[in-house]
């Protein structure tokens, strides 16, 4: 898995970002148009966020058990394995899984993404207001990272 900003850079160890947000797609461009549907900071009242990008089920599985992320955002068009099942698999294996929400080819597949569990589902293209309005509401439910760092 890798980690990166929003300029594709890698954060320093010592970041300083309120919340991470997991972009999982085996397609580099879906999670590079992902990152900038959210943007840098989803909402004015949060905080920065910070990008882990996961490019296999292993590496999404590994950072939701760790608990290293926030949010995840899976695309449910992935391959070999789409965000659906792994969404699903989450929400009935991990006690304390983060929000998860569901990128979706077409709106008419939201009924489908219901069976995943997500707590959100959003479709392609990808709207920057919506997409950032989603991302807030599921990382309001999740306290700040700020808090434990501020120590």
């Amino acid at each position: 898995m890798t980690s990166s900003t929003p300029t594709g850079r890698q954060p320093s160890r010592h970041s300083r970002a309120d919340y991470s947000v997991l972009l999982y797609s085996d397609n580099s461009a879906t999670r590079d148009r992902m990152r900038l549907a959210i943007g840098a900071r989803p909402a004015p009242d949060l905080g920065s966020v910070e990008f882990l990008d996961a490019t296999t089920v292993g590496e999404v599985l590994a950072a939701a058990d760790a608990g290293s992320a926030d949010l995840l955002l899976l695309d449910g068009e992935a391959w070999p394995s789409g965000g659906m099942g792994i969404s699903r698999q989450l929400k009935n294996e991990l006690a304390s899984c983060p929000p998860i929400c569901l990128l979706v080819a077409r709106q008419a597949d939201r009924w489908l993404a219901t069976w995943s569990q997500a707590d959100a589902v959003i479709a392609h293209p990808l709207d920057p207001i919506a997409t950032s309005v989603i991302v807030a509401q599921l990382l309001r439910a999740r306290p700040a990272k700020t808090s434990m760092l501020s120590s």
